[in-house]
């Protein structure tokens, strides 16, 4: 046997262990309710719970119905990793729902130090990419948001007007529990606050947002090459990103 096929043996065995520790699939059916406003799922007519065993209640039927897919698709095992936002919902119930100016709050951290405001010393390829990707998200904040920013070379700390961190806040503040649990987790993937708020209010597409939160990453891949595990880990990060993207859009339906 050679490496190669000791490598692919080695990776079958790890991904069936893996496999065998997942939860069997216990139900057959999967099937959205109607409940006063907001919509549930259910796996052979119960109530799917959340860790902190709260009935995965919902604002809408949309986002009910995308969920109920995830619970759909899964197979033998039950693979929480396949199934982002069901555990975006699940934080939004057990973790945001009733204390969202905490989440707020930690949202408005990561906006004091906006990827945005960081621009590179050099050279001057990457810092045409950082303008042409940020300059208009920046402009938006000041003009739409009525939030200008400082901007800053390197890491040397800018600090950011009060009256604009307020504005920001102030938008934030507009935002339930489900789609504060979708920003929180924009922003964390990204480093921007600012990119987050410009897909929730449509100046950005999923897409542009992710590109441009990837500027320096991309550029040092297109001079020095593109890590394998780097590769994967981003193509993890993308898929909740994606799914907390989605939420925003379904919860404003």
């Amino acid at each position: 046997m050679n490496e190669g096929d000791r490598s692919k043996d080695s990776n079958a065995t790890a991904q069936s262990a893996k496999t065998a520790s997942l939860p069997k699939r216990f139900y057959k059916d999967v099937a959205v309710k109607d409940e006063g406003g907001r919509a549930a799922v259910l796996l052979d007519g119960r109530p799917v719970r959340t860790p902190g065993k709260a009935p995965l209640s919902v604002p809408n039927k949309a986002l009910a119905e995308a969920i109920a897919e995830e619970w759909w698709a899964q197979g033998d095992h039950i693979d929480p990793r396949t199934m982002p936002l069901t555990k975006l919902a699940n934080s939004a119930i057990d973790g945001i729902e009733g204390r969202t100016e905490a989440v707020v709050d930690d949202i408005m951290g990561h906006a004091a130090v906006d990827l945005l405001c960081y621009r590179a010393s050099g050279p001057k390829g990457l810092l045409a990419e950082q303008a042409k990707h940020w300059d208009p998200v920046i402009a938006w904040t000041k003009n739409a948001l009525n939030a200008p920013l400082a901007l800053a070379d390197g890491i040397v700390h800018a600090p950011q007007a009060d009256a604009s961190l307020a504005e920001i806040k102030k938008r934030l503040g507009e935002f339930d529990a489900f789609a504060l649990a979708a920003l929180h987790v924009m922003t964390s993937l990204t480093g921007s606050a600012l990119l987050a708020l410009a897909v929730a209010r449509k100046r950005l597409t999923p897409d542009e947002a992710w590109a441009a939160a990837h500027v320096d990453e991309d550029w040092q891949a297109s001079h020095w090459g593109e890590d394998a595990e780097a590769k994967e880990r981003r193509e993890v990060r993308r898929r909740d990103f994606d799914a907390a993207a989605r939420t925003l859009a379904l919860v404003d339906v």
